[in-house]
C-alpha cells in the first residue's frame, strides 16, 4: 500500500491511501479540498490512470479534518463517507456509521475502525492490514507523534484508555496523525524526561526533517512507547519531574496533559512551569 501525506492548512495533513496494483484509492481527513484534489491530480498510477476515490475516512468531526469533503465528494464522486457512528450530522455527506472493531475491505486490504474517544467523543483510528506488511494506523488528533490531542469532549480517563488501545497495536505498526506537530512535541517531552536518549535521537531526526521541509510522519508503536511521554506514565524520570508519587496511570496522564496545556514551545525550558 501507498500512503501519501497531503499537507492541509497551516499543520494538517490529509492522507491518500492508494491501493498497489490498481488505481483506487481513499483520503483520509480531507481538511480542505484545493490540495487534496491538487495530489490526486499529480499521482498517477503506472499506466499513467487517474486515481479513482473510492471512499473518505474521517477520524473525527471536526472543521480542519472534514473541510474539504463535500469538494472532494462531489469533484471525484466519491460514493463512500466513512465516520464512528456518534458522529452522525457532525461529519458531511457521511454515508458509513462505524462501530468499534468494525472492519470492511479496501482491494486487498482490511480496515478495522478503533474509537479512540477523548479528543472527542466520536473519534476513531483506522487500522489498515495489507497481507503479511507492516500494519497502519490512522490517528487523527488522538495520537501524534511526541504527543496527543487536547482532551475537549471526554475525560482524560478516556483519552487514557484510548491511547492504550493504540499502543497496544503491533509495534512495527506505522502511524499518520492529524497535524504536523512533532517538533514542539518533543520539546514539551525533553522537559520531562531530558535524559531520554531515543526523543534525542527522535528530536535530532525532527529537527533534520523541519530543515528540509519532510514531514514527521509516519512514526511507529515501538517509536512512541519509546519517546511519547503520553505513553510513558510510568516512567519514573517522568513521574519525578512533576513530582508525582504512586498515581494511577490515568491520574498521570491527566497531569501530564495539563502540563502540556500550558507549555510554550518557544520559551526557555526553565521558564516553562509545569502544574504540579
Amino acid at each position: 500500500m501507498l500512503t501519501v501525506p497531503v499537507p492541509c492548512l497551516s499543520d494538517n495533513y490529509a492522507y491518500l491511501l492508494i491501493a498497489p496494483g490498481t488505481n483506487e484509492c481513499m483520503v483520509v481527513d480531507p481538511s480542505e479540498g484545493e490540495p487534496v484534489l491538487a495530489a490526486l491530480a499529480q499521482q498517477k498510477t503506472r499506466d499513467g490512470k487517474p486515481l479513482v476515490v473510492t471512499a473518505i475516512l474521517c477520524t473525527h468531526h471536526h472543521h480542519d479534518h472534514v473541510g474539504g469533503v463535500e469538494a472532494v465528494k462531489k469533484e471525484k464522486g466519491v460514493p463512500s463517507v466513512y465516520g464512528f457512528e456518534s458522529d452522525r450530522g457532525r461529519i458531511p455527506e457521511q454515508t458509513h456509521f462505524l462501530k468499534d472493531g468494525e472492519s470492511f475491505t479496501f482491494a486487498n486490504m482490511t480496515i478495522t475502525a478503533m474509537h479512540i474517544p477523548g479528543h472527542t467523543t466520536g473519534a476513531v483510528a483506522y487500522v489498515v492490514r495489507e497481507g503479511s506488511a507492516d500494519p497502519i494506523v490512522f490517528t487523527g488528533d488522538t495520537l501524534f507523534v511526541g504527543g496527543c490531542g487536547r482532551v475537549f469532549e471526554g475525560t482524560p480517563e478516556m483519552m487514557h484508555a484510548s491511547l492504550q488501545k493504540l499502543a497496544a497495536l503491533p509495534k512495527e505498526t506505522r502511524v499518520y496523525c492529524g497535524h504536523e506537530y512533532t517538533e514542539s512535541n518533543y520539546r514539551f517531552a525533553h522537559t520531562l524526561e531530558p535524559t531520554n536518549v531515543r526523543l534525542e535521537q527522535a528530536r535530532a531526526r525532527a529537527a533534520e526533517a523541519g530543515r528540509e521541509k519532510r514531514p514527521t510522519v509516519p512514526s511507529t508503536i515501538e517509536e512512541e512507547l519509546a519517546t511519547n511521554p503520553f505513553l510513558r506514565v510510568d516512567s519514573s524520570e517522568l513521574r519525578k519531574t512533576l513530582q508525582i508519587g504512586a498515581e494511577e496511570p490515568a491520574q498521570v496522564f491527566a497531569k501530564v496533559r495539563a502540563a502540556k496545556d500550558v507549555f510554550r514551545p518557544s520559551a526557555p525550558v526553565s521558564q516553562t512551569k509545569l502544574p504540579v
